[in-house]
């Protein structure tokens, strides 16, 4: 009988890279300096402090109960309640002085890049919290796995720049990587590119569930529920609190996930699925599952497979965003793994997140052609006009994208070989991509291309449909998100994540009864369709010979949602 693979992980390999492998989180970060109050603190006499060490000043802070607002008035605008004027007030509009209290905060020092005040106790020792919507000054937790140097346009993953990695390296070592944390010797990559290929084959009760979804279901849809779906195949083999089904759920995860996109895809353009190849790479092991059918042989060109692995590569992981995050907070709550990747799965669907690369085609749908580019240029550089041009600029990276570099070579290599002729967007994407590298409007600015707009040609190039494209995002990323899954849960401090927040709203108010309140939508009355009736009417409208529903005092047209949208017809059956 075959052994399975717990057992043999634990006893062959486990064990020796906890001992040989630096693991994440294993303590706490520790300070020199702790958090307290500073007596007697007198600020002339402090002319300078220690460099680990930050001191910040509080007024005399009374938690607010809400009694110091009027909120006699139901239809008080609640606009007056949260105005400038009254932050940083008691709710009179004042602003008074009172003595302060000092406190003394540690200031944390990263490997790269900037410090940290470090704010863990401050709610409990001073009762203030700090305000950063999208976290956009703050550091969620602490990481080994991936760093981010948007000014200098870097990016290292557990300290090799990306660059580097792609020109000696591929997926499969950068997976190991994010991983463990080193690159693997020869006999690491070859166990770890075996457990990858053993683990891509799905149960034959999960390819039922493609069979419920609707003909013409998004991809990214089906992979949302697919993937939570997998932890009902293995529910006794997800404990988080043990090393060994941490490592199979990952392994799980990282090798399933391009049979379930290819899977989504065959499945949305009505074509047989195709079982994966274990004599067939990462990279060409997705194309064979996307591209062949049963009818004719597939023959699989290496440059694409290349430019396919340098894509996942490309999108491994990119610090915490969005996605990322989610998954970390999902996971903190000791969720399943897989739960935990569909959280992600579905974060970045979002198209602020996931979707920039098929922003860039629809971009050059609707520039059209070479001729008109001049004229689009100048539209993006209109302030006024609404127009901007996607895949130029990052909001990380001030200077050129270092992904960006890499796929450029990737995207020019892929055209060359392919020989690709007359394909409209993408002579106009390579014409754009010349007269932009040369404005002088961009180059101050630093709006360079960024690896969304070669990525998005890249794929348009193999052949992937643009509704695949963030679902091959998602096939990347996984083995980030699974990375910083495991990161967390071996952090021993790690707890559950439970964002405060600056509560603007009414205050305690005493309860109405319904007849003495007041009708909220009557503001609505007439739009979308609606119209104000007396109760007395009968429930058949004559007006216009419209067929109407009475409901209180609005009735709805038929046709129209209460929420006042037009129905679709899903809505009406």
């Amino acid at each position: 009988m075959q052994r399975r693979f717990s057992q043999v992980l634990r006893e062959q390999w486990s064990h020796v890279y906890t001992e040989k492998i630096r693991k994440q989180g294993e303590a706490d970060l520790e300070t020199a300096v702790k958090f307290g109050k500073i007596e007697d603190f007198d600020i002339a006499q402090h002319k300078t402090i220690q460099s680990n060490e930050c001191i910040i000043l509080f007024p005399k802070i009374e938690k607010k109960t809400g009694d110091e607002m009027d909120y006699t008035e139901d239809t008080k605008d609640n606009d007056d309640i949260i105005s400038p004027s009254r932050m940083g007030t008691n709710g009179n509009g004042k602003i008074t002085k009172s003595e302060y209290t000092a406190y003394r905060l540690p200031l944390l020092y990263p490997t790269v890049g900037f410090p940290c005040i470090d704010v863990r106790a401050l709610k409990g020792k001073t009762g203030v919290t700090t305000y950063d919507p999208g976290f956009l000054s703050t550091c969620s937790c602490h990481s080994t796995i991936t760093y981010i140097d948007g000014p200098n346009g870097r990016l290292l993953h557990r300290g090799y720049e990306i660059q580097e990695l792609c020109e000696k390296s591929d997926f499969v070592d950068l997976s190991f990587l994010l991983l463990y944390g080193e690159l693997p010797g020869k006999n690491d990559r070859i166990h770890h590119e075996t457990q990858i290929k053993k683990h891509s084959l799905v149960h034959e009760k999960l390819i039922e569930f493609y069979k419920g979804f609707r003909y013409n279901a998004h991809p990214m849809a089906i992979m949302c529920a697919v993937v939570g779906a997998l932890s009902s195949f293995y529910h006794d083999e997800m404990d988080i609190h043990n090393l060994d089904h941490r490592l199979l759920s990952a392994y799980r995860i990282i090798a399933k996930m391009p049979t379930l996109a290819a899977m989504a895809y065959k499945t949305s353009i009505g074509q047989p699925i195709v079982y994966p190849k274990n004599s067939l790479s990462f990279a060409e092991n997705f194309l064979y599952m996307m591209f062949s059918i049963p009818a004719e042989e597939y023959v699989i060109n290496p440059i694409k497979a290349k430019a396919l692995d340098k894509f996942l590569m490309l999108h491994a992981d990119h610090e915490q965003n969005a996605s990322t995050s989610t998954v970390r907070i999902a996971g903190s709550s000791h969720a399943n793994p897989f739960a935990c990747i569909a959280s992600g799965i579905t974060t970045l669907w979002g198209p602020a997140h996931g979707g920039a690369n098929e922003a860039v085609l629809n971009m050059l749908g609707e520039i059209g052609s070479a001729e008109n580019i001049p004229k689009y240029i100048a539209k993006a550089k209109d302030k006024k006009d609404p127009f901007r041009l996607m895949g130029f600029g990052h909001r990380v990276y001030k200077n050129y994208d270092p992904r960006a570099k890499v796929m450029q070579k990737i995207c020019h290599e892929l055209l060359e070989e392919l020989q690709i002729k007359n394909e409209p967007l993408l002579d106009l994407a390579m014409e754009l991509e010349k007269i932009a590298l040369k404005d002088e409007y961009f180059i101050k600015r630093r709006l360079f291309p960024n690896v969304d707009f070669y990525s998005g040609i890249v794929l348009k190039a193999l052949g992937i449909p643009r509704s695949m494209y963030t679902v091959l995002f998602a096939v990347g990323r996984t083995i980030g998100w699974i990375s910083h899954w495991k990161e967390m849960i071996e952090d021993p401090k790690q707890r559950i994540g439970r964002p405060r927040q600056l509560y603007m709203g009414k205050g305690p108010r005493k309860y109405v009864n319904v007849d003495d309140r007041t009708d909220q939508h009557e503001s609505l009355m007439g739009s979308y369709g609606k119209k104000k009736v007396d109760n007395d009417n009968n429930d058949n409208n004559d007006n216009n010979n419209t067929k109407t529903k009475k409901r209180g005092s609005v009735v709805l047209l038929k046709g129209i949602n209460e929420n006042g949208t037009a129905a679709t017809n899903d809505d009406k059956k």
